[in-house]
């Protein structure tokens, strides 16, 4: 059976939740590979609105194993609190439905009390744009063998010693930027108290699901952001902490690479972007308006306006390489009805010279100025479309030119939020 990756090919927000819902119903198991829970997913279920952050996007789906993996940074106390809430929503979480990687390493409190106090602190243009929710932080604890992970919880001797370590480093910092030291006695006893209720969950997710593997089951490997934001591939600094990119899932959950069958990068007919950095093809204009009005262009965790802008080819050319995406679904076609002209990105005028790619300093970055292509735009309506007879044959046009320049085929294409509001053209988990 194929198991199959899906990443964000552009900033994130490229409509990940509703692709990776509609190939859940399929999955046996939908595992998250990297991030935090500022990975903010809108599934429309029946006209009902599930909003998830640390949570994978099965859990709405009934009968399936959902999975969160050592490569994520998971806070405990949010994950409880979203738990309690989608289950308000009627939805049924328990052991047999979601498991959590015994190394998991822990979001804990001071995490985000640094991530907030950094970025307050942090001078004009030296901002990374972050959500604040602590979720770097725990990544640097992590490189720096400082991190509490789930396994910790269950011993006390052993969670006391690794919140010590912890310590070590965060109160000096703390002190540096005018924060008052950590309470050591109450930050345990807040461990010691949700310790339980985590610990259920908590599994050897690397043995289950290379069992699940040799099983035939079909394992869907859920990323979150996008891979502009890649710690080594995007642009930096203004980027995750860890890796967006496709082959994290194996390293994300104990799966060796030859468990990825089929990559598929999801990517927004247009361009948009949260936070801080560069941003070649954005718009000030109207037409940037339009595209944020149209395509309801706020975040799901921070409702932050998105930065809007055209499509740009060269960008995700590069990321579907770096990912080795064998097809993108295309989404929010639709929000491009009734422009009479449509502009994709092609490349980069950088100081005289034509690049197909995007540098990697910084300063250069900034100083691209992009090189379009004119695509004529349709005036009717494609919301809705679920065949390829129901779109305009300008839409069509503009799909098949977005594939001639990023070399890849689309495998699906996406019309509302609504989930079968799709096209399918290859199926991502066929053997």
């Amino acid at each position: 059976m194929a198991n199959v990756v899906v990443v964000g090919a552009q900033w994130g927000d490229e409509g990940k939740g509703k692709i990776v819902d509609w190939l859940s119903e399929r999955a046996d198991v939908i595992a998250r590979f990297q991030g935090g829970h500022n990975a903010g997913h809108t599934l429309v279920i029946d006209g009902k609105v599930y909003k998830l952050n640390a949570l994978p996007s099965g859990v709405v789906r009934g009968g399936k194993l959902s999975v969160i993996g050592n490569g994520v940074v998971l806070d405990p106390f949010h994950l409880l609190a979203e738990i309690e809430k989608i289950r308000d929503q009627g939805v049924e979480i328990t052991p047999e439905t979601l498991m959590i990687a015994e190394n998991t390493p822990l979001i804990l409190p001071i995490h985000g009390e640094l991530d907030r106090a950094r970025e307050e602190a942090a001078s004009k243009g030296t901002k990374i744009g972050t959500t604040g929710r602590g979720i770097g932080p725990a990544y640097e604890d992590k490189v720096g063998r400082r991190s509490v992970r789930v396994a910790d919880l269950a011993d006390d001797a052993t969670l006391e010693a690794r919140v010590d370590r912890a310590l070590q480093h965060h109160d000096p910092l703390r002190k540096g930027l005018g924060i008052e030291a950590i309470d050591r006695d109450a930050l345990i006893a807040k461990l010691k108290e949700v310790a339980p209720e985590i610990l259920k969950y908590a599994a050897p997710v690397w043995k289950v699901l290379n069992e699940k593997r040799k099983q035939g089951k079909r394992i869907l490997f859920e990323g979150a952001q996008g891979s502009l934001l890649d710690i080594d591939f995007g642009t930096y600094p203004f980027v995750t902490s860890s890796n967006v990119v496709a082959g994290q899932a194996a390293a994300g959950t104990g799966m060796g690479p030859g468990a990825i069958d089929f990559v598929l990068g999801i990517v927004k007919a247009y361009t948009t972007r949260v936070g801080e950095g560069p941003f070649p093809t954005e718009l000030d204009d109207e037409d940037g308006n339009r595209l944020g009005t149209r395509g309801h262009e706020f975040g799901t965790v921070t409702g932050r306006k998105r930065r809007c802008g055209w499509f740009d080819a060269a960008l995700v050319r590069q990321t579907c390489a770096i990912s080795g995406v064998n097809g993108i679904a295309l989404t929010k076609l639709d929000v491009l009805d009734g422009f009479e002209t449509i502009k994709i990105c092609t490349g980069y005028e950088l100081d005289g010279e034509t690049l197909d790619y995007l540098p990697t300093a910084a300063e250069e970055q900034k100083r691209c100025v992009p090189v379009y292509e004119e695509i004529e735009g349709w005036a009717e309506s494609t919301e809705g479309a679920r065949s390829w007879a129901d779109l305009p044959a300008a839409a069509i046009k503009y799909v098949r030119r977005i594939e001639e320049l990023i070399d890849c085929p689309v495998a699906m294409l996406s019309t509302s939020p609504e989930r079968d509001d799709t096209i399918l053209v290859t199926d991502p988990f066929a053997d």
